[in-house]
């Protein structure tokens, strides 16, 4: 794109009010972003509402703008439009498609098939180990895993999808030059080097509540189905799933237990029609297996479970309650509880509870 179209392009994307939907109205009306841009307000008053015709017409994005610009020299560092020949056509195809996007990092991976893996926040370990297995094993098999750079289960998505070079693309609800929450700057750091890292809002923009419904929106739009490792009725991850569903992706969902309130909104999709998945091969029966992708490697044997793991079974459970069962000590419990800890097979919770980790 030519750099007064483009300037006018950031113009119009970033102005307060407008939106997408406004935006594309402007494109409709004028036939360019050059004309919806030097246009008067009483012009775009009818498309787009007063306020925003005014602070178009006021010049409110002039310095994001001249930011974004400016910020798209850095290296890795770009500006995708939805006339570029390399926006996603999948995305573009969807509900109020973004007109602009920033985006860090590998911008190849936008014409790869993707796969949205999402869920809670507040995930329980055996729910962040699926994300990640699930996760490392999709990406292993040539889909781009999509997510949002949320705590718990998107952020094990992005960890297990970069272990493959079909990698991530993380979908953030504030500015490309922020992160949160914070505890994933370092993960973000890694997306950025080795995925991509997208976002629809202005540099600067904080992570306002109203901002992610709109990123999830993206997650869905991008993929070619969505898997709902764990969530709870009101987790948001259900918006990216709903979404999913309107569009005609497909959508699967992994149970969980009864007694598990982060598997109930799991089970919510699944009544409404999405797809029961327990492993990997499920879920590649539902989206497809890529021509160029190996085949399913055979499941490795998970090593002999011992007494205590036998014992344990998949509740979280007490380490006085296992030394009952086992007639061992407390002292002889907690010592192979830490044991099994160290090698993965399980985790602790708090109130002193303990709970298996299935393998994929």
């Amino acid at each position: 794109m030519m750099t007064t179209e483009l300037q006018a392009w950031l113009t119009l994307a970033l102005t307060p009010g407008i939106g997408p939907v406004g935006f594309l109205k402007l494109i409709d009306a004028f036939g360019s972003a050059e004309h919806a841009a030097a246009a008067r307000a009483a012009q775009t008053e009818k498309l787009v509402g007063r306020e925003a015709a005014e602070a178009l017409q006021a010049g409110a994005a002039a310095e994001p703008a001249r930011a974004a610009l400016a910020w798209a020299e850095g290296d890795g560092c770009h500006l995708i439009t939805l006339q570029d020949d390399d926006y996603p056509p999948q995305l573009a195809e969807a509900a109020s498609p973004p007109p602009l996007l920033f985006a860090r990092g590998r911008r190849e991976l936008l014409a790869r098939p993707m796969l949205a893996v999402v869920g809670s926040r507040a995930a329980t370990p055996q729910g962040k180990r699926n994300a990640e297995d699930f996760s490392s094993a999709l990406a292993a098999h040539g889909y781009t895993i999509v997510s949002g750079l949320a705590s718990g289960i998107d952020a094990a998505a992005h960890h297990g999808a970069l272990a493959h070079p079909a990698s991530t693309i993380a979908v953030i609800g504030t500015g490309i030059d922020r992160v949160y929450p914070a505890s994933n700057r370092q993960l973000a750091h890694r997306v950025a080097a080795e995925g991509l890292i997208l976002s629809e809002f202005p540099l600067g923009m904080g992570p306002l509540a109203g901002h992610f419904p709109r990123r999830n929106r993206i997650i869905a739009g991008l993929a070619l189905g969505c898997l709902v490792v764990e969530a709870g009725n009101a987790s948001g991850s259900l918006i990216s799933a709903r979404l999913a569903m309107e569009s005609n992706r497909d959508v699967m969902a992994i149970p969980g237990s009864i007694h598990n309130a982060q598997a109930r909104g799991c089970h919510r999709l699944i009544k409404d029609g999405a797809r029961l998945v327990e492993t990997v091969d499920d879920v590649l029966d539902e989206i497809g297996r890529l021509p160029a992708a190996p085949a399913a490697a055979e499941r490795e044997t998970e090593p002999e479970a011992p007494p205590l793991l036998l014992s344990m079974g998949w509740e979280p459970v007490l380490a006085d309650s296992l030394a009952g069962t086992l007639g061992l000590t407390p002292g002889e419990v907690y010592a192979m509880l830490l044991e099994l800890e160290l090698a993965g097979r399980v985790a602790s919770l708090p109130g002193g509870r303990f709970q298996r980790l299935a393998q994929l």
